[in-house]
């Protein structure tokens, strides 16, 4: 019979426990520690027989550990970046699978942060160990920084002894997110600038500038008609300086419109189906998507979450509207005996590649790799699409703002001509 060793906390005391356990396979191991009120942190094959050893704090500790626990919790969390999850998850899962017990992988990291914020966040969560309880706990009470999909991946770890393998996981898949979102901030920030950029010279010329030429334009030609293009011009740069007020407050209004009706469910529906429709944009976003429902999903099942679990979560952490009602869809016909593939197939959101891929993963009883090669996949796309997208942007942007600038100065120029022809 196998014999695994474990790494536990005892629980009302907070110690962690090592020694070893024979049964018949994993599952019945985790079982049988988890049965004696320890909670499982690792567990793996070993190859003999050991005494259980236990130390860590004792029950006063704990219990002032306890008390001082909800205190934290209160405090810590604020200001806590996602990509300092990343970093913070990284460095665990590196502590833990060289076999640093876990309080004390929790008390180097809180010793080595410089952030106040979260530094007290770390040492919540080893007051949540020392107390009896285990990491997932502690996390739970951390809702605001650490999400549904990480607390559940870091339970389900916990529950079948492969909690350094789950961390690593995570990282992996904070890094990714990360990256991605880094990338596509970056690709869009150029062209927020140029545009901002045109808006500020658009508006210092149409205030400043247009005027004192229509009052030149009203001295020398003295009534004379001015072209076309001048007049619209002159025209706009009149009703911006009368109206700027107003159209101010239009803007702050329309901005506040617009925020209720993307919080709103109907509305965040309806914007994100025609995001996802758009010619280069919405195929953009739609990998991304794809994306990250294929690694929060195969994550979540690789961890050892249940199907149904697993789906509502990638559900509520999807992003997209559209995809999550579609992940919904899912769910219902999984909990009534039907696969993954058919259902999302059916609801028109995901490509016919992606429903075969998964459909393939559940025929062969391997959905997670192939839910990963899916990820991998589409993230390379992505990254491929974002700089075509990025190279095509910064031209454009550039030929707009001349445009703009050009048809301006076009149009304050030609009465000059004029001018000076009648002088002539």
């Amino acid at each position: 019979m196998p014999t695994y060793s474990y790494t536990a906390i005892q629980a009302g005391t907070g110690r962690e426990c090592q020694g070893v356990v024979s049964s018949a396979n994993r599952a019945l191991a985790a079982a049988d520690i988890t049965g004696r009120g320890l909670a499982l942190t690792s567990l793996a094959l070993a190859g003999g027989p050991a005494a259980e050893k236990c130390h860590g704090a004792d029950g006063a500790g704990a219990a002032a550990a306890s008390r001082a626990a909800p205190r934290r919790a209160r405090m810590a969390g604020r200001g806590v970046s996602r990509q300092g999850v990343a970093v913070f998850t990284r460095q665990l899962a590196t502590l833990v699978k060289a076999g640093v017990p876990m309080l004390r992988a929790l008390e180097i990291l809180a010793a080595q942060e410089r952030s106040p914020a979260f530094k007290d966040l770390i040492e919540g969560l080893g007051e949540a160990i020392r107390s009896g309880g285990n990491l997932s706990d502690g996390l739970q009470q951390q809702s605001k920084v650490f999400d549904r999909l990480y607390v559940d991946m870091v339970k389900a770890g916990e529950a079948g002894g492969v909690l350094e393998t789950v961390l690593e996981r995570l990282a992996q898949f904070l890094e990714r997110s990360e990256r991605i979102k880094r990338r596509v901030k970056t690709a869009m920030a150029y062209p927020v600038i140029i545009l901002a950029v045109a808006g500020v010279i658009l508006a210092g010329l149409m205030v400043f500038v247009v005027p004192r030429f229509e009052q030149i334009f009203n001295g020398l030609l003295k009534g004379q008609p001015l072209p076309v293009l001048t007049r619209v011009v002159l025209g706009a740069g009149s009703f911006v300086g009368h109206h700027w007020a107003a159209g101010l407050g239009l803007t702050i209004g329309l901005g506040l419109a617009w925020k209720i009706f993307r919080g709103s469910r109907r509305g965040s529906r309806l914007f994100d189906r025609l995001l996802i429709r758009l010619p280069v944009l919405g195929d953009l976003l739609l990998k991304a998507a794809i994306a990250r429902f294929s690694r929060t999903f195969g994550s979540l099942l690789a961890s050892g979450v249940p199907m149904l679990d697993a789906l509502v979560i990638t559900r509520d952490t999807s992003g997209n509207a559209c995809v999550a009602d579609a992940l919904g869809l899912v769910h219902d016909r999984v909990r009534e005996g039907a696969t993954v593939a058919s259902p999302l197939a059916a609801a028109a959101v995901f490509p016919h590649l992606v429903t075969s891929m998964i459909a393939v993963g559940e025929e062969t009883g391997a959905l997670p790799p192939m839910l990963k090669r899916i990820a991998d996949a589409y993230d390379e796309e992505v990254d491929a699409a974002v700089a075509a997208l990025t190279a095509v942007i910064e031209p454009v942007m550039i030929v707009f703002m001349a445009g703009v600038v050009g048809v301006i100065v076009i149009a304050l120029f030609l009465p000059i001509v004029s001018i000076i022809q009648h002088l002539q």
